[in-house]
C-alpha cells in the first residue's frame, strides 16, 4: 500500500508543480464552451432542444477527463527514456501495484481537471440541476478517468517513442470524443451511427455526466454505471498485463 501511495502522490505533485500544464489543459474546454456554446446555442434552442450550454457542459467535462487521463500514459515513455521507470521496475514491488498507483494518480489528476472545468462553466451561465448529485457526479468522473488512464498506460506500455504514442492516441481519442454524444444528442440518429455510439465507451460516461449534472440521462444511470464499471475493470486488467510485459 505504501508503494501505491508514493506513486499516487508523485503524480499529484507533478501536476501541482506545473501551473502551465493546469492552465494549458483548460484552454480547449473553454474554447468549446464559449465558441460552441454561444455559437450554436441559438440554433439548438430554435430546434426545441433547450439550452445548449447546459447540454454542452457535461460533454466538455468528459472530454477534459478523456484527454487528460489518456495522455497521462505518456509519462511512462518519458520515465523510460530518463531511467526512472527502470528504477521503479527493479524495486521489490509488484508491477501490478506500480501500474495501479500510476493509474490512480493519473485518474485523480484528470478528475481534478474535470472539477475545474465544472467550476469555470459557471462563468458561461451553467448551474447544476441538483447539487446533491455532485458526489455521484464526482464518482462518475473518477470512474471515467480511471478507465481511460488505464487505457493510456496499456498503450504506452507497448511503445518506446513519444511521437508514436501521440499519433495513436490522437487517432483513438478524437473518434471517441466526437462519437460520444458530447456535442450532439444521441436520439434520432441513423441506425448505423446509433450502433457506433453504443460501442463508444465514452458515450456512457457523457450520459452519466448529463444524468448527474442535468438530470437528463438518455441511456439510464444504471446502464452507465454497469458499462463504465465493467470497462474500467477490463482496461485495468489489460493495462496491468501489458505493463507487466515491459522490458527495459
Amino acid at each position: 500500500m505504501n508503494a501505491l501511495y508514493v506513486l499516487w502522490i508523485r503524480q499529484l505533485k507533478r501536476y501541482m508543480r506545473s501551473r502551465s500544464r493546469i492552465i494549458g489543459a483548460l484552454g480547449q474546454p473553454l474554447m468549446f464552451l464559449i465558441a460552441l456554446g454561444y455559437g450554436f446555442g441559438a440554433i439548438f434552442q430554435r430546434a426545441g432542444a433547450g439550452n445548449y450550454i447546459y447540454f454542452l457542459v457535461p460533454g466538455v467535462i468528459s472530454q477534459t477527463i478523456l484527454f487528460t487521463s489518456v495522455f497521462s500514459g505518456s509519462e511512462i515513455i518519458w520515465d523510460r527514456q530518463f531511467g526512472f521507470l527502470k528504477e521503479t521496475l527493479v524495486a521489490p514491488v509488484s508491477r501490478f501495484y506500480i501500474m495501479l498507483g500510476r493509474t490512480l494518480g493519473g485518474a485523480t489528476v484528470a478528475t481534478a481537471q474535470g472539477l475545474i472545468v465544472l467550476l469555470l462553466s459557471h462563468i458561461v451561465g451553467y448551474r447544476m440541476e441538483n447539487y446533491l448529485m455532485l458526489p455521484l457526479a464526482i464518482a462518475f468522473m473518477f470512474i471515467i478517468a480511471l478507465m481511460f488512464t488505464a487505457l493510456g498506460i496499456a498503450i504506452a506500455s507497448r511503445l518506446t517513442d513519444f511521437q508514436g504514442f501521440q499519433l495513436i492516441i490522437n487517432f483513438l481519442v478524437m473518434p471517441l470524443f466526437f462519437l460520444s454524444g458530447a456535442l450532439f444528442p444521441l436520439s434520432n440518429l441513423p441506425k448505423s451511427l446509433t450502433i457506433i455510439t453504443r460501442i463508444d465507451p465514452l458515450s456512457y460516461g457523457v450520459d452519466a455526466m448529463r444524468g448527474t449534472l442535468n438530470n437528463a440521462s438518455h441511456l439510464g444511470l444504471g446502464l452507465d454505471m454497469l458499462v463504465t464499471g465493467t470497462l474500467t475493470l477490463a482496461f485495468l486488467a489489460g493495462g496491468s498485463y501489458l505493463f507487466a510485459k515491459i522490458e527495459i
